[in-house]
């Protein structure tokens, strides 16, 4: 038996799925204007669970998106999946959002560098650059947007900008062959695929330790002058 629970919570956007070895069984979504993962979450999970006819004694290992993301979001679903994990003395899987949001567009060739983008604050966003072949040009980090970003890295490559954030980069006009989806959210139903690799290679995290990724060092703000 190898099925894995993945949980999404990073975003307004509240997602859970169930896999077997690595293909998608069962899942359930909800966008909404709001934060609506502390009701909906574990009621999310119970749905799975019944609708497979399966319990948490039955699952293999817990994956969980950790960050970057609301630290609202992430929190609701660190302890989910943490919860889970101590109960049934299971593994917990831990995964960027950021290589979430990108997973269903890898196998798409329709551009040489996908770019995710989840809003922060202002002109900011938390963004990462892939190429086709899934390896980082750059790595998770925090950028405060200009026409002028990600240039040194894409050069004239044709970019898919994806996410609640791309709507601020279109509004720069950048320099970059930039295309957009700004309706995608990180969803659990892409997490099926990564989390089996991982789990295989028996990537877990330190269940007493872990923590969601939350780029504080970005989002702290200086104290005022008197």
């Amino acid at each position: 038996m190898s099925y894995i629970l993945h949980i999404e919570t990073s975003t307004i956007q509240c997602s859970v799925s169930i896999a077997f070895k690595g293909e998608y069984i069962a899942g359930k979504q909800l966008l909404v204007n709001e934060f609506i993962h502390g009701k909906k979450l574990h009621v999310f999970i119970k749905d799975i669970l019944e609708k497979i006819k399966i319990k948490t004694t039955d699952l293999n290992a817990v994956a969980v998106s950790k960050g970057p993301g609301s630290y609202t979001g992430l929190r609701i679903g660190v302890a989910a999946a943490k919860g889970i994990c101590f109960a049934q003395d299971i593994p917990l899987i831990g995964v960027n959002t950021l290589e979430i949001m990108v997973a269903p567009f890898f196998n798409k060739n329709e551009y040489d560098y996908l770019i995710p983008m989840l809003d922060a604050r202002r002109m900011e966003v938390y963004s990462a650059v892939f190429d086709t072949k899934k390896r980082y040009i750059q790595k998770t980090n925090a950028v405060v947007l200009s026409e002028n970003s990600f240039i040194d890295k894409v050069e004239n490559g044709s970019c898919l900008i994806i996410g609640n954030g791309a709507s601020k980069f279109k509004t720069l006009k950048p320099k970059i062959n930039a295309h957009y989806n700004e309706e995608h959210f990180p969803s659990a139903i892409d997490m099926c695929d990564i989390c089996w690799n991982q789990y295989k290679d028996r990537n877990f995290e330190n269940l007493a330790l872990f923590e969601p990724y939350y780029l504080k060092d970005f989002q702290t703000q200086n104290p005022k002058k008197k």
